[in-house]
């Protein structure tokens, strides 16, 4: 192979960056790349990217000999897979690694969310408790009904986990997950409406684009919470912020964003709210593990052609 045949494209880790820079001698994308394509363009094999830059077709008809899309992370909604279909390019991403993680932060941000432990410290802090009393009363998180939104590794660990908090669990997915112990719903307004607290944890992409639409937030009601772990482009965010302002949602908590590392204004003094900077997966644990996996998948595609966690590719399309 060529010895400079990958091509960084955004930010990563840094020690996975620098693996890059030493292992691979590999480029990294300028922020103004045309020269750079113009002269490079040709040699790269594989790109190493994150879900929050992705590759999209302009950057891969600039690649010609582009075989692999190589992601750190599980979601890959920002690299455009019909794309990459069309010319033939595998996409790979780093499942299961992170399962866990995440299903930790959700369970931890829905306990957050409906206790408040986050602005009760707040309330500490602001030395009010002598001066005001006691913090107000919050909602029990035990025995609450759930809805999960995308049963795949990290739905079902989600479910896992609160089915040992006494929650009853309902869910739902494109499709009917076979032998699931929760009930199936047919739609997420249909989920919404049956349940206190909603967590989101679909896939991000086309398919999910605000799949929690304002009939859904309606439908949760404003005795509900919310609960996103998943991709901000799966909830309509401003539909959202309108329904917490207006006392039409009881309270969310958000890992994740529309426009990160950009959050709602409206969001930021809301004691019924918790943002965290898009950190479900961020333990030393968690990312040691995701970097030895996407490393795993570079190296098996410049030896073989072939990823070892490769994602569906849409099957209508050819190269």
């Amino acid at each position: 192979m060529s010895t400079r045949a990958v091509l960084q494209v955004g930010p990563l880790k840094p020690s996975l960056a620098q693996t890059l820079q030493d292992d691979y001698a590999a480029y990294v994308l300028p922020d103004d790349p045309a020269d750079f394509l113009a002269e490079h363009g040709h040699e790269i094999r594989a790109v190493v990217t994150s879900g929050r830059t992705g590759v999209d077709a302009e950057l891969m008809s600039a690649l010609p000999n582009l075989g692999a899309v190589v992601n750190f992370g599980v979601g890959y909604d920002t690299t455009d897979v019909d794309a990459a279909a069309e010319r033939g390019v595998v996409v790979s991403n780093t499942p299961d690694v992170l399962t866990d993680c995440v299903a930790d932060t959700a369970v931890g941000l829905m306990i957050d969310t409906l206790r408040q432990f986050s602005a009760s410290d707040r309330y500490v802090r602001a030395c009010r408790w002598p001066v005001d009393g006691s913090y107000p009363l919050t909602r029990q998180v035990s025995n609450t009904r759930v809805g999960i939104i995308g049963l795949g590794r990290i739905g079902s660990a989600i479910a896992k986990r609160l089915s040992a908090f006494g929650c009853t669990i309902a869910y739902h997915n494109r499709h009917e997950v076979e032998g699931a112990p929760y009930t199936y719903m047919g739609s997420p307004a249909e989920l919404a409406a049956g349940v206190d607290v909603l967590v989101v944890a679909a896939a991000g992409g086309a398919g999910t684009n605000r799949l929690v639409s304002s009939e859904v937030i309606d439908a949760l009601g404003s005795r509900g919470y919310l609960i996103n772990i998943a991709r901000g482009s799966v909830l309509d965010e401003e539909a959202l912020v309108s329904a917490l302002v207006d006392g039409r949602l009881a309270g969310a908590g958000l890992d994740v964003f529309a426009d990160e590392p950009n959050v709602p204004q409206a969001l930021l003094s809301m004691d019924n709210v918790v943002v965290l900077p898009h950190v479900a997966s961020g333990t030393v644990e968690t990312r040691a593990a995701m970097e030895q996996l996407t490393l795993r998948n570079l190296d098996s595609f410049l030896e073989s052609g072939r990823l070892v966690t490769p994602v569906p590719m849409p099957v209508t399309a050819s190269k």
